[in-house]
């Protein structure tokens, strides 16, 4: 007996930053008949709303997959934490917010990696502009009708930051009041993805506006199996395992927007990828594609922890007074603590004078904490004032690869971003350690800080900055290329369309098909490759 088959015009796969994007878009017409997969549930509890809610989503295996890297060999060997929405939004749903678009060479880099000039910054800006409704109604940077809120954290930034701010001046860094606009580089105060004090996901903006649409169909805790192919290679279904099989048909296009880590795993296991690895997993080869799975790029960076002399926002959380003030201001007024992100100032830096353009990422945060892994509490922070600061650099140069460990759908794929394996990639972070404690002298922080608690101030050398990035540096959770763009099937996996090379009807449209990692926060750019996609598969 054959499971059940509907057809659609467009079937997506995957309901994250890109796929709510997609959905809106394809089926805004009325013409066509759009359906929505997400292995995960919907987004509608309280803490997908609060921007300080992400903390207690960290850990939580219904709305997290809670994936692992392999032991990371640079790294003393350990398995790195990599959280992944399993939830209607995707990782936008369960990140930090923080919204950066990159360099403008990154883009062209893009560009110079495709072939294809609409790839260039240029190019894509209007599409970044498309999707933002900025704060700034005054700049030609951005957009101010799109669906995505955009607002700046200066207004609600804690005191503590200005010690940062004054650091940077005193040291003669240039000042950047818009990380989005002519340039990236300098220090400055973070844009965020947030409206009035709730969370602007791609599911909040673009879904559920569109929810009752009739030519949409949405459907949640369905987990794709497998992309089915015709006699001529073309994308036509999609087999999903539940309690009865079932199987959806696509007229038009299947679009793949499960992320930098399901993506090429949905891949191998429909028969895509490199061809030995296939038949060794016992799976079909209906296209060699030996790219599929490779050249996977994420940011990596390590924390300093500071005492501080003056309050900072470790008393509010460690206190239950101090906890039902922030609840009640963030009730009453959609502000406080709560309504913000953690990471609030901080910028682009270059750590030599003479390079062309920033390398360094820096967050400056007016807390101190962890995130213990038994997810009972959202954020452990320190019993004292306290802050840190983080860098993570802007442009590694290590590759990695995710693949398909087993052709059971349930498997954790084997997740290996291979990170710190080039020696530009170490030297570099021994420059940033070194960024950061040049920071740190400076008399604007040297007046509220008190003590450097990690690593503290025996590590001094490039070795002992190097081995102490070595055991504590940790993902910053922007892993994207391992279904890159590119010019042909041998140097990537689809085209500057975003069409998989050697199949038809299939394209892929998530962060894996980033030619490279972009300097900053990558879902900025997600949004923006949904919005350029969209475009591309209607005309």
């Amino acid at each position: 007996m054959h499971p059940p088959k509907v057809e659609y015009d467009y079937i997506i796969i995957g309901a994250g930053s890109a796929g709510c994007i997609l959905a809106e878009r394809l089926s805004a017409s009325g013409e066509f008949s759009v359906l929505l997969l997400e292995a995960g549930g919907k987004d509608n509890h309280p803490w997908f709303k609060l921007p300080m809610g992400y903390g207690k989503l960290y850990y939580n295996p219904r709305y997290n997959w809670m994936y692992y890297t392999t032991p990371q060999a640079q790294l003393e060997n350990r398995k790195l934490y990599v959280p992944r929405g399993k939830v209607r939004g995707g990782s936008g749903a369960i990140n930090a917010m923080i919204y950066v678009r990159g360099a403008a060479r990154d883009f062209d880099d893009w560009a110079a990696a495709t072939g294809d000039t609409s790839w260039s910054y240029d190019s894509v800006l209007p599409y970044f502009k498309k999707l933002e409704n900025h704060w700034n109604p005054d700049s030609n940077w951005h957009g101010h009708e799109g669906k995505i809120h955009i607002s700046s954290l200066r207004s609600g930034m804690h005191p503590v930051c200005e010690h940062f701010l004054a650091a940077c001046r005193e040291l003669d860094y240039p000042e950047n009041t818009d990380f989005n606009g002519a340039q990236l580089e300098g220090f400055g105060v973070y844009d965020v993805n947030i409206e009035n004090g709730i969370r602007d996901s791609s599911s909040r903006a673009y879904l559920q506006p569109a929810l009752n649409r009739k030519n949409l169909t949405v459907k949640t805790g369905l987990r794709v199996e497998q992309i089915l192919f015709d006699a001529h290679k073309r994308a036509c279904a999609v087999r999903l395992h539940q309690h009865q099989p079932a199987l959806y048909s696509a007229k038009r296009e299947i679009i793949l927007s499960a992320g930098a880590i399901d993506s090429p795993k949905l891949l191998e296991l429909s028969g895509i990828g490199q061809g030995e690895r296939l038949q060794s997993l016992g799976l079909p080869v209906i296209q060699h594609l030996p790219q599929v799975g490779e050249r996977l790029q994420d940011h990596l960076c390590a924390s300093y922890y500071y005492k501080t002399k003056v309050p900072t926002l470790n008393e509010s959380f460690n206190s239950l007074i101090g906890q039902a003030r922030m609840g009640l201001q963030y009730l009453l007024t959609r502000s406080g603590p709560l309504a913000l992100s953690v990471n609030q100032t901080g910028g682009f830096f270059k750590s030599d004078p003479k390079l062309s353009a920033p390398n360094m990422q820096l967050y400056f945060n007016p807390l101190s904490y962890t995130i213990p892994k038994d997810g009972k509490v959202a954020i452990k922070t320190d019993p004292y004032p306290g802050v840190l600061l983080a860098f993570a650099t802007c442009r590694p140069t290590s590759r990695g690869n995710v693949h398909a460990t087993s052709t059971d759908l349930h498997a954790q794929p084997a997740i290996d971003p291979n990170y710190l394996s080039t020696t530009q990639d170490q030297q570099e972070v021994i420059a940033g350690s070194r960024l950061m404690r040049k920071l740190v002298q400076s008399a604007a922080l040297q007046a509220v800080i008190t003590a450097e608690t990690i690593p503290g101030t025996q590590v001094q050398s490039d070795t002992e900055m190097l081995a102490f990035f070595r055991a504590n540096a940790g993902s910053i959770y922007h892993l994207c290329g391992s279904c890159a763009m590119g010019k042909t099937a041998a140097d990537s996996v689809v085209d500057s369309q975003l069409r998989v090379h050697g199949v038809h009807g299939l394209r892929v449209v998530d962060a894996s098909i980033f030619p490279n990692v972009t300097s900053g926060n990558t879902n900025a750019a997600v949004m923006m490759v949904a919005e350029r996609a969209a475009n591309l598969i209607l005309n």
